[in-house]
């Protein structure tokens, strides 16, 4: 890549059942230090957070950690990112991690996870940003969830076009390719609407 660009990723504070997702969160890093990217992320040393961002680290990617003080108290912290800011509540998180992106990916995780993609994806639509939005899709953590998202698009609650501002992939390095890409030159990020 030519270009400088920042993923903003979120995922597990936990490493998951199987290996392949602490394998593909180590990819993740690597792919975005090896391309020249920036890693942003919320900042925690455990589960797949702690794997992506030393992999990313250690592949040069400069590491940018937004965490809520109560998380930092808790000793949830990696000390070591690049930047570590911190902030008093998780929608101060939210807001800083997106606004520091230029594309926004999800791994496998749980309720934070789900909720962050969740809120990644309704801002898009409402144009509010309009960056790329990645689901990885590892080992098929995710097919349920785009099963229901069918279901809505059939019951008349989503349309396709809706379905169509995220991009999903089972493979980081293709996912991550196709979502750098998709960058646009001079993003129209409009957080400070909210």
């Amino acid at each position: 890549m030519n270009q400088r660009f920042s993923v903003c990723v979120y995922c597990g504070s936990r490493p998951g059942a199987l290996e392949v997702y602490q394998e593909h969160a180590r990819r993740v890093g690597q792919w975005i230090g090896h391309n020249g990217g920036e890693l942003v992320y919320g900042g925690g040393l455990n589960g797949l957070m702690g794997i992506l961002a030393d992999a990313a680290a250690q592949a040069g990617a400069s590491v940018i950690g937004v965490i809520p003080k109560s998380m930092v108290e808790r000793e949830w912290a990696r000390n070591s990112c690049d930047e570590l800011h911190i902030v008093n509540t998780m929608h101060e998180r939210k807001q800083m991690m997106m606004e520091r992106a230029d594309v926004l990916l999800a791994l496998p995780g749980g309720i934070g996870t789900f909720e962050e993609f969740f809120e990644a994806w309704a801002w898009r639509q409402l144009h509010f940003h309009d960056m790329p939005v990645g689901l990885l899709n590892t080992a098929g953590y995710y097919n349920p969830l785009l099963g229901m998202f069918d279901t809505a698009v059939n019951q008349g609650f989503l349309g396709q076009n809706h379905l169509d501002l995220i991009k999903v992939d089972n493979q980081p390095e293709s996912l991550l390719t196709q979502l750098v890409g998709s960058i646009k030159p001079n993003p129209a990020n409009a957080l400070q609407n909210l």
